[in-house]
Formats: C-alpha cells, sequence, structure tokens
C-alpha cells in the first residue's frame, strides 16, 4: 500500500534526508523510512512538501505533463500593478526558458500564518503585498525569477498546495499521512 505524507517545511530546510552538518535537513523532522519528496522546496521557501514510497505516485505529481496545479502565496515587495498580473498570466520571459501562464491575483494576507525565523525584512518606506499565484510547472526558482522580472521581487514564499492536497490545520515543521 503506498504511503503519502504531508510536510509543511520550515524556512531553511534543505529538501532531502542526507544531512551536510550545515543545515537542516528532513531527517531533522521526518523518521518515516523510505520516503522521498516528490518535488523540491528551495531553503528560502516554506510550505507543502509531499513525500511518498511509490516511485510512479512520485512521478505523477512532479510530471509537468500532468498538469498538477501548484499554489503559491508569495510576499513581494511593492503593489504589483495590472500590467505586472497581466505578464504573470500570460507568460513570463526568463533569461532561459519562457514560462507557461499563471492564475495570479492579490489576495490579503493569508490568516493563520505562521511565524517565519527569521522574520523577512521590513522597510518603512516599501510596502509588501500578497499574491496568489497558480502554475502547473516547477523550475528551480521559477516563483522568485517571475516576480522579480515583472518587477516585483519575492519576500516570502509559501507553497499552500499541490493538486488535491492542501496546508489546511498543518503548522510549521508538522507532517500527517494523507488518503490516496
Amino acid at each position: 500500500m503506498s504511503r503519502i505524507l504531508l510536510f509543511n517545511k520550515p524556512y531553511g530546510v534543505i529538501c532531502q534526508f542526507s544531512r551536510d552538518g550545515l543545515r537542516p535537513t528532513l531527517a531533522d523532522y521526518i523518521a518515516v523510512p523510505d520516503l522521498y519528496p516528490a518535488g523540491r522546496l528551495d531553503a528560502d521557501s516554506e510550505g507543502l512538501l509531499l513525500l511518498t514510497d511509490n516511485g510512479l505516485l512520485q512521478h505523477r505529481i512532479t510530471d509537468p505533463l500532468h498538469k498538477l496545479a501548484k499554489i503559491y502565496w508569495v510576499q513581494v515587495e511593492g503593489k504589483p500593478s495590472e500590467t505586472a498580473l497581466a505578464q504573470l498570466r500570460s507568460g513570463v520571459r526568463l533569461p532561459d526558458f519562457v514560462t507557461l501562464p499563471a492564475m495570479a491575483r492579490l489576495m490579503e494576507e493569508p490568516v493563520n500564518l505562521w511565524q517565519r525565523t527569521p522574520p523577512i525584512r521590513q522597510r518603512k518606506n516599501k510596502p509588501t503585498s500578497w499574491l496568489e499565484l497558480i502554475i502547473c510547472e516547477g523550475k528551480n526558482r521559477q516563483v522568485r525569477r517571475m516576480t522579480a522580472a515583472v518587477g516585483y521581487p519575492t519576500l516570502r514564499l509559501v507553497r499552500y498546495r499541490i493538486g488535491e492536497w492542501a496546508l489546511d490545520g498543518l503548522e510549521s515543521g508538522i507532517w500527517r499521512e494523507a488518503a490516496l
């Protein structure tokens, strides 16, 4: 029987089980054998990470051909214009590829969002805003690169949902088993 775990990855944790001695890894939080991440989040990102013991399921979750939507809550510097949101919605030209169109909208700051350690930098004269971005790709640092390319650098990035699985009620650093 296949297993899938939902893990709310904290800021600064590396998405691997082998320890490098410098930063915390999945092994510091999850002591369940034979599970592997289905995708990654960079160390600076937080939120939902799926782990499974089923290689076929792992491939289905991560392969862009399956178009599994990923929802990100993104705190950016400044307040994105409608022009910037339209760019995100139509695909963003990055130096090495053009992203697929994203669903993008301004949102209120998420309620019940845990405090990040360390907190993001605050500037008195620079407001911040929150975006909800929905993408089906997952290339290296893609969301951060997209928001920067349209003029609004990412300050905090939280993956809230992957397909049918979401963070609801899952505190930072905690995991739970999910139904398949």
